[in-house]
């Protein structure tokens, strides 16, 4: 029997002499890699200032910083995400109000913010769900109308478009994941871009203890040892390893994306005439990212609940996942702002009924057709 993981990350020859490489220079830490990992990254996406870190959550929380958020604030957060988008509000006494998602696309609902809005709103953090950008146009209206800034999350969305325009130039400041299982993979890291001087200036001086100079400015023969540290600032750089095995990466993103991109087509096409299974909506003016593959069961028409039908799958060799727990399911969130299922009807519905499948550039023929025949005949065995 085959056993085909969730994940498999896409690791060439390139990484590795990039990974020897900046381990053979004896520069290790943020340094000349980062430097240019930043400035390529920045040419990709179109953005002004990109601005390396350690993880899509220091990303986050430096974001917030910038924009000033302060104690008691309260910012806009969908109700399925992971934690991370809403933990960042957390460190500053704030207080994330979470907001129900679309069903199909499962991105936070638009039409749904301004009933949460407050006098002490001041942004809103949108999440690409599984690689779909979130209404950029609706969520820009409404953060105009009250002055509150955007905050994209686009763990999940490299490469992905909106209208024709990559993510990282559409929101105020957008966070990037490099994570070990994203479509960009650095094993730990993340990216920050925006537009705006200030904020970038700010958020490079806080991701390294709020110092005016980093290593690589005072070591080189452009630097000197001098620095001023202007404010407690936290320890979020990445490293010049990292960053080696990102500019590989970043050289073969497109074809990965291609490669996922057939990976769902041909899960789309092999699911099509499955009434048991909803495959992914994709609003027309947008291009995912394909970082996940998130199915839904109609579970009307099936004798097994999510958990079986998982189970079911793992029986048969097929690793799965479920993208997210939402977040008012937590103890934490939920005890903490007292929060219900009951308010966030459409996210209770899909988490009741999401599973993801295997999708990853190095995925197979053989393992996908693997794949969807163990769906089909999980759904056959257990079908009503």
């Amino acid at each position: 029997m085959q056993n085909i993981p969730f994940h498999k990350a896409y690791i060439g020859r390139e990484e590795i002499r990039n990974v020897v490489q900046a381990l053979k220079s004896g520069w290790h830490t943020m340094g000349p890699r980062t430097v240019e990992f930043e400035e390529r990254f920045k040419a990709y996406t179109g953005a002004k200032f990109a601005i390396s870190v350690n993880s899509c959550t220091a990303a986050l929380h430096l974001a917030l910083e910038a924009i000033g958020l302060k104690e008691g604030d309260e910012v806009i957060v969908p109700a399925i995400t992971f934690t991370a988008s809403a933990e960042v509000v957390c460190y500053f006494k704030a207080k994330p109000v979470f907001v129900d998602v679309e069903r199909d696309t499962m991105n936070i609902n638009a039409d749904r913010i301004e009933e949460r809005i407050t006098h002490k709103t001041r942004a809103i953090i949108a999440v690409d769900f599984a690689g779909q950008s979130f209404d950029h146009d609706k969520v820009r209206k409404i953060a105009k109308r009250y002055g509150l800034f955007i905050i994209e999350d686009a763990a999940h969305a490299l490469p992905t478009t909106y209208k024709g325009k990559k993510v990282g130039t559409l929101a105020d400041i957008t966070c990037f994941s490099f994570y070990a299982t994203k479509t960009l993979d650095t094993g730990e890291g993340g990216m920050i871009t925006t537009q705006n001087a200030t904020w970038a200036a700010r958020m490079k001086i806080m991701r390294l203890h709020g110092m005016s100079k980093d290593a690589w400015k005072r070591h080189t023969k452009e630097g000197n040892w001098f620095y001023e540290v202007t404010a407690p600032g936290f320890k979020y750089n990445t490293t010049d390893i990292n960053a080696a095995m990102g500019l590989a990466q970043l050289g073969r993103l497109e074809w990965m994306g291609e490669r996922r991109r057939k990976v769902a087509e041909y899960y789309n096409k092999t699911f099509a005439d499955m009434t048991e299974i909803e495959t992914p909506v994709v609003r027309s003016h947008c291009q995912t990212s394909w970082h996940l593959y998130v199915i839904k069961l109609a579970l009307e028409k099936l004798r097994i609940d999510r958990s079986r039908f998982i189970q079911e799958l793992a029986k048969r060799g097929v690793s799965t996942s479920v993208h997210f727990i939402p977040l008012y399911r937590h103890p934490y969130y939920r005890d903490r702002f007292k929060l219900s299922a009951k308010d966030f009807p459409d996210s209770e519905w899909a988490y009741q009924r999401i599973i993801s499948l295997p999708i990853f550039p190095g995925l197979t023929r053989a393992q996908m057709r693997h794949v969807t025949a163990s769906v089909k005949g999980v759904v056959v065995k257990y079908g009503t």
